[in-house]
C-alpha cells in the first residue's frame, strides 16, 4: 500500500527537496478531500488507512431483526446499547465492514461507531449544535483510530476522542453515550427482547468473515501512534475510563485476578466513587457511579487507550 511517506519520497526524487515539500503540505491539506489546515492534532499524523472516503460505508438505514432471528454464535462479540427502553445489539462481524451505524433509537439519534484496529466500540448522542449529523467514514486514521466526519460540514472527528479535530466544527464535543461491549450470550441474557442489526444492509458483504482476523493476536500494529507504553502488551485489552480529567485502564487480566467473585471492584477516580463489573465469563467490563448510572468508559486496545491518554495510570490494590 501507498503511504504518505512514499509519496514524499518519489516526489522529492523526481522534482527536488522543495517543490516536494510545498506538493507535500498542499496534499497533506486536504487529504481524502478533507481540510487538514488547523488541525487540533499534527497534519503529518493523520493517515490514510487505504479506502478512499466512504469507501467503507457507513449504514443509514439500519434494519433490525428479533433475537431468535440473529443467527449469531453465543460467543460472537456484540456492541450493546439500552435507551429510552429500547435495546440494541450491533454484531462486530457487521461492524467491522461498516464502521459507523446512523441510528435512531426513540427520538434520540445516536451513531454507533466501531474501529476494528482498536478494538474501540464507541456510541455518541448524534445531536450537534441543534442538528442531527449523520457521519460517514472519512478512510483516514490518527493514532490508528478512526476519524468520522460530519456529512453536513466535512468536519473530521476523532472516534476515541469524541471531540472534531479539523474543519469548521473544531474543537465541538460528542456527548457519549454509555455502550457495552460483550458476547451475544450475555447480552441476550439480560436483553432476552432485543433487536439486533440485520445483515440486510443494502451492501454486499460476507459478515461471516473477518476481515481482521488474527489482528489482535500481532505483536505490531498496522498504523502509528503518537505515543507507546510498555507497560502492558500492545493488544491487552483494557477498559479505559475519562473523569473529571483524570484518566484510568484497567487490564483485563487484572480485573480476572483482582475483582471479587462476583466481578466487582471498588475505585476511586477523579474525586468520584466508582464500580467496575467485570464478566469474567464475556470478558466484558463496565463501570458505574455511586448512584448506579452507566458511565460511558472505552473497551480498547492497551495502545490504542494509552496514546490517547499518555497520563493515563493504572489501577491499585485498595
Amino acid at each position: 500500500m501507498t503511504n504518505r511517506r512514499d509519496l514524499l519520497g518519489l516526489a522529492t526524487a523526481t522534482v527536488g527537496a522543495a517543490a516536494a515539500a510545498a506538493s507535500w503540505s498542499a496534499w497533506a491539506r486536504t487529504l481524502n478531500g478533507f481540510d487538514l489546515s488547523g488541525a487540533l492534532v499534527p497534519a503529518s499524523a493523520i493517515e490514510a488507512g487505504g479506502p478512499p472516503r466512504d469507501g467503507i460505508p457507513a449504514i443509514d438505514q439500519p434494519r433490525f431483526v428479533e433475537a431468535a432471528r440473529a443467527g449469531l454464535d453465543p460467543a460472537d462479540r456484540i456492541l450493546g446499547l439500552e435507551r429510552q427502553g429500547i435495546a440494541r445489539a450491533y454484531p462486530v462481524r457487521i461492524l467491522n465492514w461498516h464502521e459507523i451505524v446512523n441510528d435512531r433509537l426513540g427520538d434520540e439519534p445516536v451513531a454507533v461507531t466501531y474501529c476494528p484496529l482498536c478494538g474501540t466500540g464507541v456510541a455518541f448522542d448524534a445531536r450537534v449544535g441543534g442538528q442531527v449529523a449523520s457521519f460517514g467514514v472519512s478512510g483516514l486514521l490518527y493514532n490508528s483510530d478512526v476519524l468520522l466526519y460530519d456529512r453536513r460540514t466535512e468536519s473530521l472527528w476523532s472516534q476515541i476522542l469524541g471531540q472534531a479535530i479539523a474543519g469548521p466544527l473544531k474543537g465541538t464535543a460528542l456527548p457519549s453515550v454509555p455502550i457495552t461491549h460483550t458476547t451475544w450470550a450475555a447480552w441476550q441474557t439480560r436483553h432476552p427482547r432485543t433487536e439486533v442489526l440485520s445483515t440486510q444492509t443494502g451492501f454486499q458483504r460476507d459478515y461471516g468473515r473477518d476481515p481482521y482476523d488474527g489482528y489482535d493476536k500481532l505483536p505490531r500494529l498496522m498504523f502509528d501512534v503518537q505515543h507507546r507504553d510498555g507497560r502492558l502488551p500492545l493488544k491487552a485489552w483494557v477498559m479505559g475510563l475519562v473523569i473529571n480529567g483524570r484518566a484510568r485502564a484497567y487490564p483485563f487480566d487484572w480485573l480476572d485476578q483482582k475483582a471479587d467473585v462476583q466481578g466487582r471492584w471498588h475505585d476511586q477516580l477523579g474525586g468520584q466513587r466508582i464500580l467496575v463489573r467485570f464478566d469474567r465469563r464475556s470478558r466484558s467490563a463496565e463501570a458505574f457511579d455511586a448512584s448506579g448510572r452507566a458511565l460511558a468508559s472505552i473497551t480498547a486496545f492497551w495502545f490504542a487507550w494509552v496514546a490517547f491518554h499518555p497520563e493515563t495510570d493504572l489501577p491499585k490494590e485498595n
